[in-house]
């Protein structure tokens, strides 16, 4: 019996490159007159996904139509299925067809396509990509047979060079840098004119080091043990000698004696590109090889809408596999949205692998209380998040820090450290009724003024569960977040560890550099009068920025009110500040038998508008020892 033939012409496409594809299909059995048959690009009509064709064959623009048995072109009629809102394409065969005669489905444009009339393919890079053709030999809408088509989506010209290298190191410690050659959408590209050489250097450069560097056909290279001889900021740079135009990394901050190492990543965010419930191993992937981000968590809702038990393990299993001390570091997590007020949103991150999602609608996971007391604060921890949305807020009455050690400041759709009319530079705003307004009992700012103690950690996108619907309306979005936690190791305890040390800090997406510290102790300290009596006439406080902007305004917060406010206008700043009003005249009182406190953050403003804050440290005013009198014998 023969067997049916299907491929795609050419079988490479570049990202972004707009021309017109062939689709050939041949059967291997008669089709008659008025068969059916049914295309499918699979595309979700996104700006970087394949571009989807219109049917209206005087258009010479964006088409698509069929072709066989040497007849005229056949137009294509939408139809639309259940579930989606995009159209797959339609065509009913007017003769009929022998077997091994082809049928060609062409998208782009019956003229010359190198004056940009043909069809965009997707902008980013797939091996194998498919496409569908659902065949219905009858015609009677029964589509019982698929054909696939499959087509290369590669790198399309050099474009720019992306410097993948750590935060910060230690004098004459040795590390790698990654090179990726990407194109203008930032996928990896290995095509570039002929004998394209790039140059390494950077400041301060040893004079034994001279690299030029052909550009691979993989996209990237490794360049290994270096390291910088003496303490500074360094950005590495690299020069496409064809081009002339240069380009540097991130910075990276070097000290004389070792600091810990600074990594960066996300516990609660999501990608456009690849969701991570449907997608996970794409998504784990695509978060460390082209975000280069060094932890990672998933952050699915619990509901079983939008997490079946199949993704959940799924899920579980390739976060197990990808977990790499030193390269890559993930965690098992879902969100699971509470009460209003008293609950607000969580995002849960398991300690281990392999752990149960735990259901609302279960009765054993229906509050949070429930949750807490069947489970122990080595098993996961619990991250309050998106504190001051009006659907979502939490307002710290129930604050549990043996579980609650971070609170996310900041994701892809506002800011929760306090009001709009307070300062807040990324605040929570819509217009519209379906949207999510900002509420100030979930304010941070108001927490911490309560004497609730965390961290602070930024969170990413995220298009699912209580955000799904915030893209149909006008709520204000911004960039996704970045956490970096300073460390003594890429690992999922050591990582934890600092963690419960508060030893981390949010951004608004860039990898700025900071460090705040008073009487030498780092962010996230809990200091007294006790142990340091010198606290209670001055607070020494020190910090340093490297920016990856100049930076506009650094502002030290104080017990929740702006302290201190400097405009370094430049991109890398060290400060030093002596706070001499005593500490009595500036505590907040607590109920209960807690002492009187202090807490100090900064918050760092770019000229791009970035945003990063340190999380606080906290001074508690401890009271006096009590000395007794001898009495004279």
């Amino acid at each position: 019996m023969r067997r049916s033939i299907s491929y795609a012409e050419p079988k490479v496409a570049l990202a972004g490159e707009t021309k017109t594809w062939k689709f050939i299909f041949t059967p291997g059995a008669d089709l008659p007159k008025g068969a059916r048959l049914k295309f499918d690009l699979s595309s979700k009509g996104r700006d970087f996904d394949w571009e989807i064709p219109q049917t209206n064959l005087k258009a010479k623009k964006n088409l698509i139509w069929l072709e066989a048995s040497g007849k005229k072109a056949l137009a294509a009629k939408e139809v639309f299925i259940p579930e989606h809102s995009l159209p797959q394409f339609e065509f009913i065969l007017p003769g009929d067809v022998k077997a091994g005669d082809p049928i060609t489905i062409f998208v782009g444009s019956p003229e010359d396509t190198t004056d940009g009339k043909g069809n965009r393919a997707q902008t980013n890079t797939l091996r194998r990509r498919p496409f569908y053709l659902f065949v219905d030999p009858k015609g009677k809408g029964e589509y019982k047979e698929t054909e696939i088509f499959h087509l290369d989506v590669r790198g399309n010209d050099l474009h720019s060079i992306r410097i993948i290298a750590p935060s910060m190191v230690t004098k004459n410690q040795r590390f790698d840098v990654i090179v990726r050659f990407e194109d203008e959408f930032g996928n990896l590209t290995g095509k570039a004119p002929e004998g394209t050489l790039i140059e390494f250097s950077y400041e301060k450069l040893r004079e034994n080091i001279n690299w030029k560097l052909f550009v691979p056909e993989t996209g990237f290279i490794n360049l290994p043990n270096l390291y910088f001889n003496e303490p500074g900021i360094y950005r590495i740079q690299l020069k496409n000698l064809v081009t002339n135009e240069i380009f540097y990394s991130a910075p990276i901050k070097c000290f004389a004696e070792n600091q810990g190492q600074l990594f960066w990543g996300l516990f609660h965010g999501e990608s456009l590109l690849w969701d991570a419930t449907e997608n996970i191993e794409s998504c784990l992937r695509y978060q460390r090889d082209e975000k280069a981000i060094q932890f990672f968590s998933t952050s699915s809702f619990e509901s079983e809408d939008e997490t079946s038990a199949e993704n959940w393990k799924a899920i579980y299993s390739h976060v197990s596999e990808f977990n790499e001390d030193e390269r890559f570091t993930t965690y098992l997590g879902f969100q699971w949205s509470g009460s209003p007020g008293s609950e607000g949103l969580r995002q849960i991150v398991y300690l281990k692998d392999s752990k149960q999602l735990l259901r609302k609608k279960e009765s054993k996971a229906n509050n949070l209380k429930k949750i807490y007391k069947s489970h122990t604060p080595k098993d996961f921890i619990s991250i309050p998040s998106f504190t001051m949305g009006s659907t979502t807020f939490f307002d710290f009455e129930n604050f549990t820090p043996e579980y609650e050690k971070v609170v996310e400041i900041y994701n892809a759709w506002g800011s929760s450290e306090c009001t709009k009319a307070e300062g807040n530079l990324r605040p929570i705003v819509s217009k519209s009724k379906n949207g999510i307004k900002e509420k100030p009992e979930g304010s941070i700012r108001r927490a911490l003024n309560q004497n609730h103690r965390f961290g602070f950690i930024a969170g990413g996108l995220d298009d699912r569960g209580v955000y799904s619907k915030l893209f149909e309306t006008d709520q204000a979005q911004y960039s996704p977040g970045l956490t970096g936690i300073i460390a003594a190791a890429q690992t999922r305890d050591g990582l934890m560890q600092a963690i419960a040390k508060r030893s981390c800090y949010a951004t608004t997406g860039p990898r700025i550099i900071v460090g705040f510290h008073i009487a030498n102790e780092p962010m996230g300290s809990i200091l007294n009068t006790k142990a340091k009596p010198g606290l209670f006439y001055n607070r020494h406080i020190t910090g340093f920025i490297v920016g990856t902007a100049p930076v506009k305004e650094i502002i030290i917060i104080r017990n929740g009110k702006e302290y201190k406010k400097m405009n370094p206008n430049e991109a890398c700043f060290d400060f030093v500040i002596d706070d001499e009003e005593p500490l009595d005249k500036t505590t907040l009182k607590v109920k209960g038998e807690e002492p009187p406190f202090t807490y100090y953050y900064m918050r760092v403003l770019q000229e791009d508008e970035h945003i990063a804050w340190t999380s606080p440290i906290w001074i508690d005013l401890s009271p006096p020892a009590i000395v007794e009198k001898k009495k004279k014998v």
